[in-house]
């Protein structure tokens, strides 16, 4: 039976300045992790910039083409793997939320959009300018990873958030195209989304923790993501099931339970009315 693993950075220990942080080319990646081509997780944000080569990356069961100029971001939790072609080359870099969020201080790593919990996007292409113009800061990234000079965290992480601020202004031009009224009582909705859909999922909770009512917070998701808020909540309990369903160790009734519901034949429907297969159905389509 087949367990999928969550990675720590400390599992890619080569060139790291500590263990919250990791950077290497993706063919030096690959050489020494090819374990990362098979579906998992990570407790890390993951930025992935990919020069040359092809193939397609699914995350969270969405599939994506990889060509040269393709970023990925992924949040701690994803579920994700590979399929390349051998020539694939470009940037791969680990960090946690701790070591950023304390060195910038007022500055936290969710603010920027492609990390919001909800309304989020794993994929960014960028032109070939805008590639061209990347390319020196992750090679100075890297090169200063494989040194021992002063400030060396300090230049890292300021390449880092330089990456980070071109990313964010490519992402608002393609996938937020105004900066909305709503975007921060979103991205708290999905914060408080993210620490109880297990245990509350009833859209009034949510409504009433955010101190609007369940009207307003219903035209927050309808004008920003064109959902109900009981829509993003069940949205997010499904996409959990679907990666418990991808440890084979556990039987669904145990999913039932540990996503809190005692009534196993509610959260068939429930998962076949949102994934339009029944759990056993999508166990079987991964394997």
């Amino acid at each position: 039976m087949k367990k999928y693993p969550i990675y720590t950075i400390q599992r890619f220990n080569c060139n790291s300045v500590n263990s919250d942080f990791y950077i290497n080319t993706f063919k030096n990646h690959l050489l020494t992790h090819s374990f990362v081509e098979e579906p998992h997780r990570h407790d890390f944000y993951l930025l992935v910039f990919f020069t040359a080569g092809s193939g397609s990356h699914e995350v969270d069961f969405d599939k994506f083409k990889v060509q040269a100029g393709s970023v990925f971001v992924l949040q701690p939790g994803q579920m994700h793997h590979w399929s390349l072609s051998e020539d694939v080359d470009g940037f791969v870099v680990f960090y946690s939320k701790e070591m950023y969020n304390l060195y910038f201080g007022q500055k936290d790593i969710d603010s920027f959009p492609f990390y919001f919990s909800v309304n989020t996007k794993s994929e960014i292409v960028l032109t070939d300018q805008e590639s061209n113009a990347l390319q020196p800061l992750f090679k100075m990234m890297l090169a200063e990873s494989l040194e021992n000079k002063f400030f060396k965290q300090d230049k890292i992480l300021n390449l880092l958030d330089i990456i980070h601020i071109e990313l964010a202004r490519k992402y608002n031009e393609t996938v937020v195209p105004e900066v909305h009224s709503y975007n921060s009582k979103l991205k708290q909705f999905g914060e408080l989304l993210e620490a109880k859909f297990i245990s509350e999922k009833a859209a009034s909770y949510y409504a009433d923790a955010l101190n609007i009512s369940l009207k307003h917070l219903n035209r927050i998701c309808n004008e920003i993501l064109q959902k109900t808020t009981t829509q993003v909540i069940t949205e997010r309990i499904i996409l959990e099931a679907k990666r418990m369903l991808m440890n084979r160790n556990l039987t669904v009734n145990e999913i039932a339970t540990k996503l809190g519901y005692d009534d196993y034949s509610y959260f068939v429907r429930l998962f076949k009315k949102n994934a339009e297969m029944t759990p056993k159905q999508f166990r079987l389509s991964k394997q």
